[in-house]
């Protein structure tokens, strides 16, 4: 077995992500030394914190092709696709009453979803293929001029396929349908130009990109005119979007956060990428009986979700926890059962039961793949014996 300095080995990064060293530094002084409330504007305190705000506000706007403007912060993406979907329906449902989304979305959104079903509007989920792709035709054949909101996420939390999400908002503008897209796992690990993608809406998250846990934010495109009711009462914060005191060390980490991804997120695509095939060269081929769920070629390669065929899961998680690997997302571990994702695909559920989600990042060696591919092939062979 490959040798590997430190265990437990960390392959869980679509639950989160180490904070960056740099992102560390940049936040520092703005828990202690510059404290002040970002929202007092009668003196110097709140004039720091409030210039140190702004600029990471225009940071992650850079990283989506937006307008600083355009950014509205939050607690995280959960709270963002709140704001989007109920903010959106509650708005505009005397306008047009259908919310269209998908099976495989992130329970924030399902469950969003949920809520404006309760409030009378019309949900329509659209299934995926094998693949965990929405078919495109059947999509299209879903609009009409009922249609208020589309919301798809971008880049799957559990299989890691990437939605043409190009394709269907373009379909929405057609349409006048405003399009939002939860891109929590595809920031600052895949090219996102807001405008030329014609996005309306756009979810985003700082702990999915080494950044601080409890910040995140909505994107609103201004030319749009989309405008969502609050979720949040109080002082009218954010534009009157977002009411709260905004956390000036997390929104500062943040930004930074989007700005080192600016500058390495070629160079991290392309070696997860040769991980990516490394792993599944090793292990999905069919005398090991270990698949590959989600389409092979359109996914975010620090995603790998694979079913062992003949293994019970938790007895497989069991044996190898110096693996730090989950056996699906982190939103719903706390619902038993198989994966709702890997039943939209199509997965049986016996292997939907024994599948791993293994989740590699910026911080992710040569070695630390090397002693994961020998790891799990033993741990396959000794649970297959014992069998």
């Amino acid at each position: 077995m490959a040798d590997i300095p430190n265990r437990p080995i960390y392959m869980d990064y679509q639950a989160t992500t180490p904070l960056d060293e740099r992102v560390l530094e940049a936040m520092m002084p703005y828990f202690a030394e510059h404290f002040g409330n970002p929202h007092s504007t009668t003196h110097s305190f709140g004039w720091m914190a409030e210039e140190a705000v702004e600029k990471a506000r225009g940071r992650i706007a850079s990283l989506i092709g937006a307008s600083a403007d355009e950014i509205i912060f939050t607690s995280g993406a959960t709270e963002a696709n709140n704001l989007a979907i109920k903010g959106m329906g509650r708005a505009y449902s005397h306008h047009r009453n259908t919310i269209i989304t998908v099976e495989t979305e992130h329970k924030c959104v399902l469950e969003s979803a949920t809520q404006m079903a309760r409030e009378g509007m019309n949900i329509v989920y659209l299934p995926v293929g094998a693949d965990g792709l929405v078919d495109l035709d059947i999509f299209a054949a879903a609009l009409n001029d009922d249609v208020l909101l589309v919301s798809v996420m971008a880049v799957n939390n559990e299989i890691g396929v990437i939605q043409p999400i190009r394709e269907m908002a373009a379909l929405c503008r057609e349409k006048r349908i405003f399009f939002h897209t939860d891109a929590a796992q595809a920031l600052g690990k895949m090219p996102l130009d807001v405008v030329d993608m014609n996005i309306d809406l756009m979810s985003l998250s700082a702990h999915k990109i080494y950044g601080p846990k409890g910040v995140g934010a909505l994107y609103v495109r201004r030319e749009s005119r989309a405008r969502p009711e609050p979720v949040l009462s109080g002082g009218g914060q954010e534009g009157g979007l977002r009411s709260g005191t905004l956390a000036p060390a997390l929104c500062v980490g943040f930004g930074e956060a989007c700005e080192v991804a600016a500058a390495e997120m070629d160079a991290d695509l392309e070696r997860l990428q040769c991980y990516f095939d490394r792993i599944i060269g090793a292990l999905c081929v069919p005398e090991r009986g270990v698949q590959l769920n989600g389409h092979q070629r359109q996914r975010f390669p620090g995603n790998i979700n694979i079913s062992i065929e003949g293994l019970d899961g938790e007895l497989l998680l069991s044996s190898i926890r110096d693996l730090a690997v989950s056996s699906g997302a982190a939103c719903a571990s706390a619902v038993s059962g198989p994966s709702y994702v890997l039943q939209a695909i199509g997965v049986p559920e016996n292997l939907a039961e024994a599948s791993l989600r293994i989740g590699l990042g910026r911080q992710t060696t040569d070695a630390e793949v090397d002693y994961a591919i020998d790891f799990l092939l033993q741990a396959i062979e000794q649970l297959r014996k014992k069998a």
